[in-house]
């Protein structure tokens, strides 16, 4: 449990951070190029998920959300398997960022719009979406849970 509060914790800190920094020095401005063709720095303010999907379920999505949280904070007490305990804190730390963006952000509680920030070879997201730290984490932890479910490791790390 320690492993998992403390991955969730540290990408919870990293994504607030990004995202508070993002707001400041981006807000107005054009896309910064880091690696041209390859790696933009930009801000976005995203009401749905991946390119904008499902928009106008913001509340359907923040939702999901708690339940993604709800679900890793029950189930945590039966870790045994640092993989699991890595793949769900990076999950968690990703689902509270995004989280803390839909209750506090504009418009509103609920139906706050997520700060994004990192473009992947298009700073305006066309050709793949503009994510942020978070995003990251739950995507890389949602890779690892698959690859430790595929091998048969189970939560409490035994192999089934």
């Amino acid at each position: 449990m320690l492993l998992l509060a403390g991955i969730s914790g540290t990408v919870l800190a990293l994504d607030l951070i990004t995202k508070i920094a993002a707001v400041a020095t981006l807000e107005g401005e054009e896309p910064i190029t880091v690696i041209d063709g390859f790696f933009y720095l930009t801000l976005l303010r995203n009401p749905g998920a991946a390119w904008s999907m499902a928009t106008g379920y913001t509340w359907v999505l923040t939702l999901v959300a708690v339940v993604v949280v709800g679900v890793i904070i029950r189930i945590a007490r039966r870790l045994a398997s640092t993989g699991w305990a890595v793949g769900l804190g990076l999950v968690l730390g990703g689902a509270l960022g995004n989280l803390i963006d839909r209750f506090f952000r504009s418009p509103g509680p609920m139906r706050g719009h997520v700060v994004d920030m990192l473009a992947a070879f298009s700073p305006d997201g066309s050709i793949f979406p503009v994510f942020n730290i978070a995003d990251s984490g739950i995507v890389c932890g949602g890779i690892l849970l698959v690859l430790m479910a595929l091998r048969g490791i189970e939560i409490d790390g035994t192999r089934g």
